[in-house]
């Protein structure tokens, strides 16, 4: 996984939309109002030439003409789109303050809500996709806070003004030609296919590849309906998902632990593994001090360094990162799975006082790292494992704990 910052997460407003495939285009949040103007009538003639040569080439992927001459009557490119792709504000915030967001007393009381008046239906998917249904029910909060804030985007125009505008075009041109084949299949219609201007769509924000891959009619009426108010086929595709990449019933996405004094902060990180046992004998104790019980291969997970909480992640962790890989969404799943399962709040203090560094701080950071003899194989503004090493190490020749931790206080030192 590349970490996105050791305590920072790129997020946009809630709801908390995330999902695998849309961090390949940022983070959605809600679109476009049917209130928004088109482009002028001069623009759509190109696009109208994009069209065209479209049309040839999703027709060479299966699509019928009249799946295509039905879902583009009346299309227009629509600036909204690609104002909203071009101008993401840069949304950086705390693990600390996403968290607080994230696993809300609001959010837990509603999770809680939820499970119970979906019981039935929950239980009967966490029998059939071996997924438990509080982490299922955690996905369902974050991503659409419990089918309240669906998207409402039509998502056929979205997707072919995005894949026409050619910044990302590929990408989208192929998100555009999934949704068509659900269209084609008869899930939908093009009227009700709505979602994120950024094409996450439904309860659980599934991209269209996503949906073609992993959803699933739970309900058996011919149809995996995840727009609808009935959530049975999104909340049963996202346990699919789930299981499709690993998850395993019962064992913990991760836990809360203690390290012990003059404990070596370079073996944190997802790239140390070991036995639970093996950690308990360097001495890593969970919040009750025992030693954690054994749930596959664990890393221990710092994200906001030696002076936030400390976590072991084991195997299901990973899990939810292939919904959405950003340390932060995966700590606020599991973390409200665990709470709505009555399970007790993170116990470590966060630093508050800090605050997270903004995208040109952290390539400041990278480069006066590398001029100061630590490389961090390069000037990118993502903290990953390089930099982070990085930072270890100049932390050490100036007296600091190394705890690879990119902090204001790291970057004023470097100055």
């Amino acid at each position: 996984m590349q970490h996105l910052m050791a305590a920072v997460i790129l997020l946009a407003t809630l709801p908390l939309t995330a999902r695998a495939a849309e961090t390949a285009v940022s983070h959605g949040g809600q679109g476009m109002s049917g209130s928004e103007k088109p482009m002028p009538a001069t623009a759509n003639l190109t696009f109208g030439d994009w069209i065209a040569g479209f049309r040839t080439r999703a027709e060479a992927q299966g699509i019928h003409a009249e799946v295509m001459d039905r879902a583009f009557a009346g299309i227009e490119y629509n600036t909204s789109v690609i104002e909203k792709d071009r101008n993401q504000s840069e949304f950086t915030r705390t693990i600390w303050d996403y968290l607080d967001s994230a696993v809300s007393a609001d959010r837990i009381a509603n999770g809680r809500a939820a499970l119970a008046i979906h019981g039935d239906l929950l239980q009967r998917i966490e029998e059939t996709y071996g997924v438990d249904k509080e982490v299922v029910v955690a996905i369902w909060g974050l991503e659409s806070a419990y089918g309240t804030f669906r998207g409402s985007i039509p998502i056929i125009p979205a997707m072919a003004t995005l894949a026409s505008d050619g910044r990302r075009g590929e990408f989208f041109e192929g998100q555009l030609v999934a949704a068509l084949k659900i269209l084609q299949a008869g899930d939908v219609d093009a009227s009700h296919m709505t979602g994120s201007w950024a094409g996450a769509m439904g309860h659980t924000q599934f991209m269209p590849t996503s949906f073609l891959d992993h959803a699933v009619d739970f309900t058996g009426d011919g149809r995996r309906d995840i727009w609808s108010d009935d959530p049975a086929d999104a909340l049963a595709s996202t346990a699919a998902y789930l299981r499709n990449f690993g998850w395993q019933k019962g064992a913990l996405w991760g836990v809360e632990v203690r390290v012990p004094e003059g404990f070596d902060y370079g073996l944190t990180g997802e790239r140390v593994k070991k036995s639970a046992t093996d950690w308990a004998a360097l001495g890593i104790r969970d919040m009750e001090g025992k030693a954690v019980p054994d749930h596959g291969a664990a890393s221990i997970l710092m994200p906001a360094g030696a002076r936030g909480a400390a976590f072991m992640i084991f195997p299901n962790f990973h899990v939810i990162e292939r919904y959405n890989a950003a340390d932060a969404y995966v700590i606020g799943v599991g973390h409200l799975a665990d709470r709505i399962a009555g399970g007790p709040p993170i116990r470590a203090n966060w630093p508050r006082e800090d605050r997270a560094l903004l995208a040109a701080e952290r390539q400041e950071l990278q480069e006066k790292l590398t001029e100061a003899g630590f490389s961090t194989g390069g000037v990118d503004g993502k903290i990953g494992p390089n930099t982070i090493a990085a930072i270890r190490a100049f932390q050490r020749t100036v007296g600091l704990v190394p705890d690879g931790y990119a902090s204001v206080e790291v970057l004023g030192r470097l100055k």
